[in-house]
């Protein structure tokens, strides 16, 4: 089993900065595909960035220049620096790691990142 732990959702005014954690732990041997969701109310899941085992990151237009994934994989632990927050980034953000074993790959709980005044 791979568990997922998030932190360092909080609330931030527009324009702030915000990073987030992901440590993993558990049975992970082979090598991993990391990633960032999140879900605002109402709306879907969705992709806000990926990072391959060598590193390699993508984004989804809507953060491009404004966010950073990376990896520790050492410390089985993914960052994501959200930089000029506005308030459409208002959602609950999802770690996600994907090993090819299991449909979807693995979840965390979630933490939330509210932009506002």
């Amino acid at each position: 089993q791979v568990q997922l732990v998030e932190s360092g959702g909080s609330l931030v005014q527009p324009g702030g900065s915000l990073r987030l954690s992901c440590a993993a732990s558990g049975s992970i041997s082979s090598p991993y595909v990391m990633a960032w969701y999140r879900q605002a109310a109402g709306k879907q899941r969705e992709l806000v960035a990926t990072v391959t085992p060598d590193e390699r990151p993508k984004y989804a237009d809507s953060v491009k220049g404004r966010f950073s994934i990376s990896r520790v994989n050492a410390k089985k632990t993914v960052y994501l620096q959200m930089n000029r927050l506005t308030p459409e980034d208002t959602a609950v953000y999802y770690c996600n790691l994907d090993k090819g074993d299991r449909p979807g790959g693995y979840w965390g709980q979630g933490t939330q990142v509210t932009v506002s005044l």
